[in-house]
């Protein structure tokens, strides 16, 4: 969970030399480079590509820019007629530098070290399009989708559409796995969301594995709780990420009889490091280990991390949970 980051001096370093968060995606020899620098210091069992799950919204047409200190900033859309002018069929040229990033990072990993690659899932972005940053409580998003559903299913449509393509150039350029996060799946009233989240979601993994038979999905739908069994079985991912308000036992018993589970230290506890981290680490462990397990955390890094904690969990691990 975002593995590159403020968190490493390496990449505040390489962050200063560009204008914006966005040159340094689009820019493929920094980005491979900040992909593969946690590889070097923790030498983890994957790298996961460097990039943004806003990368769809500006491919597609949308002003996209990130400010310091206050985060993602988009002109809003909040109507149909606020998409006139978007369009999937240029996907992949805009984001072509991604793709190359890919192909480097992809040539300096080991043979035993997998590449994910990811993109966030069409609700998650929507919201993001619809309020014009992160929100608190998705009042635009919401309205929309309720009052104009036909509208709204337009824009989840071409987000499909966008992101399976996106995904898809990934493979072309050498993920071996994919990861679609949806951030704020939790979110959704409970009557839309099939309709919201596992619908879109189904679709993009039958569009990539229309093209790219068997491709492994890794889904993360945050702070679901009990639906994230549902949301296995219909949109048809391999693995399932738990943040960490799930219960990892509950997680043993429900989800790993048929999923790989992915999870789920609290990042805060990787923050405090010591004991704390290594006996939360260790009941983690505990619970997923005689099961299909990726050991990670439960949201991302946080930027004041340091790094020393993140060697000495990355060492419990490799030592298999034990002390």
């Amino acid at each position: 969970m975002r593995q590159a980051g403020r968190y490493l001096p390496e990449y505040r370093e390489i962050r200063k030399t560009v204008s914006s968060f966005l040159d340094l995606c689009y820019t493929p020899d920094l980005a491979a480079e900040v992909t593969v620098q946690p590889i070097r210091r923790f030498h983890p069992d994957a790298a996961i590509l460097f990039s943004d799950i806003l990368v769809i919204p500006d491919a597609i047409g949308q002003s996209v820019k990130f400010s310091e200190g206050v985060g993602p900033q988009l002109e809003p859309v909040r109507s149909v007629k606020d998409l006139a002018g978007f369009s999937s069929e240029k996907t992949n040229v805009h984001l072509a530098p991604v793709f190359e990033t890919v192909r480097r990072v992809k040539a300096q990993l080991a043979d035993d070290v997998a590449l994910i690659g990811f993109a966030g899932a069409p609700w998650t972005v929507a919201t993001y399009m619809i309020e014009g940053g992160t929100s608190r409580d998705f009042a635009h998003t919401k309205t929309w989708a309720r009052a104009d559903p036909e509208g709204f299913d337009q824009l989840l449509s071409l987000l499909v559409a966008a992101t399976s393509d996106y995904l898809i150039g990934q493979v072309e350029a050498g993920a071996d796995a994919l990861q679609l996060f949806d951030t704020w799946a939790s979110a959704v009233p409970a009557d839309q969301f099939d309709r919201c989240v596992i619908a879109p979601t189904q679709q993009i993994i039958a569009n990539v594995r229309a093209v790219k038979p068997g491709m492994k999905f890794i889904g993360f739908p945050r702070g679901i709780g009990p639906a994230l069994a549902p949301y296995a079985a219909k949109t048809g991912v391999d693995a399932v990420g738990i943040d960490s308000g799930m219960s990892p036992s509950y997680a043993a018993e429900i989800l790993q009889p048929d999923y790989a589970v992915q999870g789920n230290l609290d990042p805060m506890a990787l923050l405090v490091g010591g004991d704390a981290m290594l006996d939360s680490a260790a009941s983690i462990f505990a619970a997923l280990r005689n099961g299909p397990f990726i050991f990670n955390l439960g949201h991302g890094v946080v930027p004041q991390t340091p790094p020393e904690h993140v060697a000495a969990l990355a060492e419990f691990i490799r030592a298999g949970g034990q002390r």
